[in-house]
C-alpha cells in the first residue's frame, strides 16, 4: 500500500508546453538534473516555469545516503564538453540566475572542485549578468578544492547539512557533521560570497535540535537557510516520522528570523534550490514561506 500524504503535498501532474520544452532541452543536450534525479515534487511546478536545478559530474553518487534518491554505483567518465551545454541551455531558457550542483565524487582527487569551477567560468563568459549559485558537496574535507571553487567567484555557495546530527550516523553514513560545517565556516571566513544552508524535516529530529543546527548555522555567519519536509523516495529509504503542518513551517521560519537570518525560506515543499533566485525577495504563497 502507497504511504498517504497530507493534502499539503499534493502537487500537479507535469503539464504545459513549458514543461516539455524544458524537458526536451535537457535531452537534447544531454544534460541531467537534480530536480529529475531526486524525484523532487516540485518539478512540475519549475519546468513549468522554464527552470531547472543542473547536476553534474553524471548520475551516480559515490555515497549511499539514506533519504536520498539519486543513484549510487559506479562513477560516470568526467564529461568536460558539460559546462559548454550548461551555458547553451541556460540561454535557451533565458535564465537570469542559474543553480547546479552535483552527485558527490569521492573517487575524484578534488571532489569534482574543478568542473564546479569550469561551469563558472564558462558562465561568466557566455551568459554575462546570470547570478550563480552552487551547491556544493563536502569534497571529503580537501579544503584545496573548496578554496578552488570560492576563488571562481560564484555568487552563493550552497551546503546542505540535511538532517541534524544525532541523524548523521544512520541517514548520511558517510557524512559528517562537523566537517559540513568547517566547509561552511571557511567560505564564510575568507570571501565576500554568500553562504547558504538546507536542512530537511520530519526524519525523527526532536524540535530543539533543528533550533540548535540553526544556531550553529548563525555561529559560522551562514546567513541563508532553507527548511524543508522530508519525503520517503521509495520504502527502501529512511521512514517519514512526522509530517510538519504549514503553519509549523511558518512558525520555524520566525523564529529562524528573529535567531538573526537575514533570508529564509521554510516550507513543506521547499528545497534547498528551489526558487533560489526569488530568495532575494519578500512573499507568502500556498504555504511556501520566504522571508528577507
Amino acid at each position: 500500500m502507497r504511504e498517504r500524504k497530507p493534502s499539503w503535498l499534493k502537487v500537479p501532474l507535469p503539464q504545459g508546453e513549458e514543461f516539455f520544452r524544458v524537458h526536451k532541452l535537457l535531452r537534447e543536450n544531454r544534460l541531467k538534473t537534480i530536480c529529475e534525479e531526486a524525484n523532487c515534487p516540485n518539478r512540475p511546478e519549475c519546468f513549468g516555469r522554464g527552470m531547472a536545478t543542473f547536476l553534474i559530474l553524471g548520475k551516480n553518487c559515490t555515497r549511499a545516503c539514506r533519504y536520498c534518491n539519486v543513484g549510487f554505483g559506479k562513477p560516470d567518465p568526467v564529461d568536460e564538453r558539460e559546462p559548454e551545454r550548461i551555458v547553451e541551455t541556460v540561454r535557451k531558457l533565458g535564465l537570469s540566475y542559474v543553480v547546479i550542483t552535483s552527485v558527490t565524487r569521492d573517487d575524484l582527487p578534488d571532489g569534482g572542485a574543478h568542473q564546479f569551477v569550469a561551469c563558472v567560468e564558462c558562465l561568466r563568459k557566455g551568459v554575462p549578468g546570470c547570478r550563480i549559485e552552487l551547491l556544493i558537496p563536502d569534497f571529503a574535507g580537501n579544503m584545496e578544492a573548496l578554496m578552488e571553487v570560492v576563488r571562481s567567484g560564484p555568487d552563493v555557495i550552497n551546503h546542505n547539512l540535511e538532517v541534524v546530527p544525532s541523524l548523521f550516523p544512520m541517514v548520511r553514513p558517510q557524512g559528517n557533521y562537523s566537517r559540513s560545517l568547517e566547509l561552511i565556516r571557511c567560505i564564510s571566513e575568507i570571501s565576500e560570497v554568500r553562504t547558504k544552508s538546507g536542512l530537511m524535516v520530519g526524519l525523527g529530529e526532536e524540535p530543539e535540535e533543528i533550533l540548535e543546527v540553526l544556531q550553529e548555522l548563525l555561529k559560522i555567519n551562514c546567513r541563508w537557510v532553507t527548511i524543508g519536509q522530508y519525503q520517503r523516495p521509495t520504502k527502501e529509504h529512511w521512514p517519514v516520522r512526522k509530517y510538519y503542518h504549514p503553519h509549523e513551517f511558518k512558525a520555524l521560519a520566525d523564529k529562524a528570523k528573529k535567531m538573526g537570518f537575514e533570508r529564509v525560506f521554510a516550507g513543506p515543499l521547499v528545497r534547498s534550490s528551489y526558487l533560489a533566485g526569488e530568495m532575494k525577495t519578500r512573499g507568502e504563497e500556498n504555504g511556501k514561506y520566504l522571508y528577507t
